[in-house]
C-alpha cells in the first residue's frame, strides 16, 4: 500500500474510533468530570506507570543475559525510546528500534537482541490472560448486571486460562529444544510456495533464536515472575485513575479493564488514539454501569498518563542519540525483523557488526562457528526462486 493511502486509512480509522468512543458523551459533561478528578490519585497513577518501564527494562536484562551483559541504564533508555517510537509511528516500529539501539550500545548481536522481543511479547500475553482469567473465574454478579454477559465473560476467562497455560508450557518446551520448531517449520515449508516458505523460514529462525537464549528454565521462570508485578502495577495505575474519577470497583476488576485495553490498543492508530478510549469506555460502562461522561473523562486522562510522559521522555532520549522520527522509520525498515524484510543478519546503517560473530550466543544454536541452526543438517530454507537461500552453504 502506498504511504499516502496508508496515512489516510489510519487517519480515518482514528477518527472513526474516537467518534465511536465518545458518541454517547457530552463534551461539557466530560470537561466537568475532568475538573472534579482527584489530582493526588492521578499523580500516584503516573508514578506507578513510570515504574513499569523500569521493571520492563529489568526483565529485558534477564532475557538478554545469555547473549551478553547489559547495563540497566541502556536497557531502560532504549526501552523508553522504543515505546515512544511505537506510539508516534505506525507499524510498532519501536519493537525493532529498541533492540537495535541496545545492540549498538552493548556491542551485541542485533538479531539475537531482536529475538528476545518475541519472547517478551509472549510473556506479556500469557501474564495478562492469566490475570484476566483469575479474576473473571472468581467474580460475582457485581461486575455485570446482565447474567448472560457475565456467563460469556467467564467462558472467555476459562479459555484465556487454558490458552495461557498451554502457551507457557509450549514456551518452556521449545526453550530447551528449539530444533522441534525447526522440524515443524520444515514440514510446513514443503507445502508452501517458495516465496511464502522463505517468509515462514525467516520468522521461525528469528523466533527460535529468542527461545535459544532461554535454555535455562530458571531464567524463563524469573522473567515470567517479573511480568506479574509489572502488569499488576499497570492495573494499579488503571484502578487509581478510575478512582480519581470516582469510578469504584475492586482492584482485581482492573485486570478485566486492562485486558480489554490490550485489545483496544491493538488498533493501528498513532498513540493508540481512539482504540484505547473506546476500550476503556466500553469496559467501565458495560461492566460497572459508569456514566458515559465520567467514563470519557477518565479515558482521556488515563490515556494521557499512559502515553504522554513516556513519549516525551523518549523524544529526549532520541535527541541524545541523534535519532529523528524519520531516521527511526528508516532504521526500522532496514533492520532485521523490520518491514523491509531483510535477512536476519543485516546490520542497519550506523550500527557496526559485532567483531568475531555473535557474542555470548550458544554456537550450537546459531552464530558464527558451527551454525547448525534449528533445521536438520540436510535442509536449508528455500529462497524466492525455490533454490537455496542466498548465503547458505
Amino acid at each position: 500500500m502506498r504511504p499516502r493511502a496508508r496515512t489516510v486509512l489510519i487517519l480515518l480509522l482514528t477518527l472513526g474510533l474516537l467518534f465511536f468512543a465518545f458518541r454517547n458523551t457530552d463534551l461539557a459533561g466530560v470537561w466537568a468530570e475532568t475538573r472534579r478528578a482527584d489530582g493526588g490519585l492521578l499523580f500516584v497513577a503516573l508514578v506507578l506507570t513510570g515504574l513499569t518501564y523500569g521493571v520492563r527494562a529489568w526483565r529485558w536484562q534477564l532475557l538478554l543475559a545469555p547473549i551478553g551483559p547489559t547495563r540497566f541504564v541502556n536497557a531502560f533508555t532504549t526501552t523508553v525510546i522504543g515505546f515512544s517510537a511505537s506510539f508516534l509511528l505506525p507499524a510498532r516500529v519501536g519493537e525493532v528500534i529498541r533492540p537495535y539501539l541496545l545492540a549498538k550500545r552493548e556491542n551485541m548481536n542485533p538479531s539475537s537482541a531482536f529475538a528476545t522481543i518475541v519472547v517478551e511479547r509472549l510473556l506479556d500475553l500469557a501474564t495478562v490472560l492469566l490475570l484476566f482469567a483469575g479474576f473473571v473465574l472468581t467474580a460475582g454478579p457485581e461486575i455485570s448486571g446482565d447474567p448472560g454477559q457475565l456467563a460469556r465473560v467467564k467462558v472467555g476467562g476459562a479459555m484465556a486460562a487454558v490458552a495461557s497455560v498451554a502457551g507457557v508450557a509450549l514456551l518452556f518446551a521449545l526453550a530447551g529444544h528449539p530444533e522441534r520448531l525447526g522440524r515443524a517449520a520444515l514440514r510446513i515449508e514443503r507445502v508452501l510456495p517458495a516465496r511464502l516458505a522463505r517468509v515462514v523460514a525467516a520468522f521461525v529462525e528469528t523466533f527460535a533464536q529468542g527461545l535459544a537464549v532461554l535454555r535455562d528454565p530458571a531464567r524463563l521462570v524469573g522473567a515470567l515472575a517479573l511480568s506479574f508485578p509489572m502488569w499488576m502495577s499497570i492495573a494499579a495505575g488503571i484502578w487509581l485513575t478510575s478512582r480519581a474519577f470516582h469510578i469504584t470497583y475492586p482492584y482485581p476488576a482492573s485486570f478485566l479493564v486492562m485486558t480489554i485495553l490490550v485489545v483496544g490498543v491493538a488498533a493501528p492508530t498513532p498513540g493508540a488514539i481512539g482504540g484505547f478510549h473506546a476500550a476503556y469506555i466500553f469496559a467501565v460502562t458495560a461492566f460497572f454501569g459508569v456514566d458515559p461522561d465520567r467514563a470519557g473523562a477518565a479515558a482521556l486522562l488515563l490515556h494521557a498518563i499512559s502515553f504522554v510522559p513516556v513519549t516525551l521522555l523518549g523524544i529526549v532520549f532520541m535527541l541524545r542519540e541523534g535519532l529523528t522520527l524519520a531516521g527511526a522509520q528508516r532504521l526500522a525498515r532496514e533492520a532485521p525483523g523490520g518491514s523491509g524484510g531483510g535477512p536476519p543478519t543485516t546490520v542497519a546503517p550506523g550500527l557496526q557488526p559485532v567483531p568475531g560473530g555473535n557474542r555470548g550466543v550458544d554456537p550450537g544454536t546459531h552464530g558464527s562457528g558451527g551454525d547448525r541452526g534449528i533445521y536438520p543438517a540436510a535442509h536449508t530454507p528455500r529462497g524466492a526462486d525455490g533454490g537455496m537461500k542466498k548465503g547458505a552453504p
